[in-house]
């Protein structure tokens, strides 16, 4: 999971000051990497499904929040291994609605002085509001397929308008007013709200039923955890 860094004696308070420096530093880091890394503690979570794009059949009996930031490197893994398996096991045979909640954190959590990650939700966002599901669910996977470096600045809004040309059937100049005019800014601020409320603290975090299963990058346990909601 991605998370949210002179003399004998003078030489010998010197050599302990920077010890101790390295030690702070070094639990800094490591704080970061934590919430970079460490799965978040299980918990109830509460959510506004209706205001959050999802794959699935309507009367599926179970709900399930991936929470992700498309910048999360770990997230791109879920995407790429543990996510086909519940679209292929869960999601078409109408036993779950997957449901995606952006939170943008990852861009503030390195220093980066672009919020690149909050203009890719936007991005997402924007994408939603004009194509829906389906329209999301295919810009999801190709940012996720474009992937940068976290540490570095690459999701821009020009990058992000190269990539939505992929979207089938959407309104490049309306995508590109949207984006541009930061219109979905207060969209991503109550998912990002949303996300914080449920205390999430790293990606990916993912919700059965309003459950927080322990570990979402394990297949088998969000199978456990989905088979028993659907008991």
């Amino acid at each position: 999971m991605t998370r949210l860094s002179g003399n004998n004696s003078n030489n010998m308070m010197l050599l302990v000051g920077t010890l101790v420096a390295a030690l702070l530093i070094g639990l800094a880091l490591f704080a970061v990497s934590k919430k970079q890394s460490t799965p978040a503690a299980g918990g109830e979570g509460t959510f506004n499904y209706a205001s959050l794009p999802y794959a699935g059949q309507e009367d599926a009996k179970v709900s399930v929040v991936v929470v992700e930031d498309f910048k999360c490197p770990v997230c791109k893994q879920f995407e790429e291994t543990v996510a086909p398996q519940l679209k292929t096991n869960y999601v078409d045979t109408g036993k779950i609605k997957q449901y995606s909640l952006v939170w943008p954190f990852l861009s503030k959590n390195a220093g980066l002085s672009v919020d690149d990650s909050k203009f890719a939700a936007q991005a997402g966002r924007c994408v939603y509001q004009e194509r829906g599901n389906d329209g999301f669910n295919a810009f999801k996977t190709i940012l996720f397929r474009a992937q940068g470096d976290e540490r570095q600045a690459w999701a821009t809004k020009e990058r992000l308008k190269e990539l939505a040309v992929n979207v089938e059937g959407l309104d490049q100049a309306k995508f590109a007013t949207c984006l541009d005019t930061d219109a979905t800014v207060a969209a991503v601020d109550t998912d990002t709200k949303m996300a914080e409320d449920n205390k999430v603290s790293g990606t990916p975090t993912v919700f059965v039923n309003g459950k927080r299963v322990e570990n979402s990058m394990s297949y088998d346990e969000l199978k456990k955890a989905i088979d028993e909601a659907l008991q």
